[in-house]
């Protein structure tokens, strides 16, 4: 037993998306204590590498040892190009370890939509959310799998407003035949700040990780504890 609240490691691979978390747990789970691990080379060394090799994967398990050698009951990887380490992290360790985007990722396939678009605007992260869609939709959906269109541009990585960083989403989304999906799912939790104003561009649902990874870990660590009066739905 714990005395006190859980300690939560979150593992980033940029600043963006540790300010995001932490607003997605101050709403979602503000009983957490949170700790930030931050490798800001993850992604730029992940597309000099063409993807996670062997030398990656082992970077991120021990950014996962150290935390769980640390005392964290909870470890989010906010980094969603590195989703898969977290399989084997798994299989190592007892607590809760989970990938970025997972939560929301669940919720999408167990809700009522059968045609999704991913967004994304670095490269690396369209295959890793690829990949968890499809694992999980032949868990969860099997025979009755869900389309899934991925939208990639690099260009909103580099726009100055959410605002902007939405426009060229919704362009990528709509050049890349995705004009009938009923959600999209944002794959980086950096695109968070994006999300309503994508909403308002497409008139579509807009889905993102953060809150998802912060109800789930209060679930599974806090089960008796009613949710925040401010949390999300």
């Amino acid at each position: 037993m714990h005395d006190r609240p859980p300690l939560i490691a979150m593992i980033h691979a940029v600043p963006a998306a540790a300010r995001i978390a932490q607003d997605s747990f101050a709403r979602e789970f503000p009983e957490a204590r949170l700790w930030n691990l931050l490798d800001d080379r993850l992604l730029d060394d992940a597309r000099a590498a063409g993807g996670l090799d062997a030398t990656l994967r082992r970077r991120m398990l021990r950014l996962i040892r150290h935390a769980v050698e640390g005392g964290a009951q909870g470890v989010l990887l906010t980094c969603s190009s590195y989703g898969e380490v977290v399989d084997t992290a798994r299989t190592l360790w007892e607590i809760p370890v989970l990938k970025s985007d997972e939560s929301m990722f669940h919720a999408a396939l167990t809700g009522p939509y059968d045609r999704l678009a991913v967004a994304a605007s670095t490269a690396p992260a369209v295959p890793a959310a690829l990949t968890q869609l499809d694992d999980l939709s032949a868990r969860l959906r099997p025979g009755r799998p869900a389309r899934i269109t991925a939208a990639l541009s690099e260009t909103a990585a580099r726009t100055a407003t959410p605002q902007e960083t939405a426009r060229h989403l919704a362009e990528a989304l709509r050049a890349s035949g995705g004009d009938d999906v009923q959600a999209v799912l944002l794959a980086q939790y950096s695109l968070a700040p994006a999300g309503a104003a994508l909403s308002d561009l497409l008139g579509l649902p807009v889905l993102d990780g953060a809150g998802a990874a912060a109800r789930e870990l209060r679930t599974t660590l806090l089960p008796q504890v009613p949710a925040p009066a401010q949390a999300a739905q």
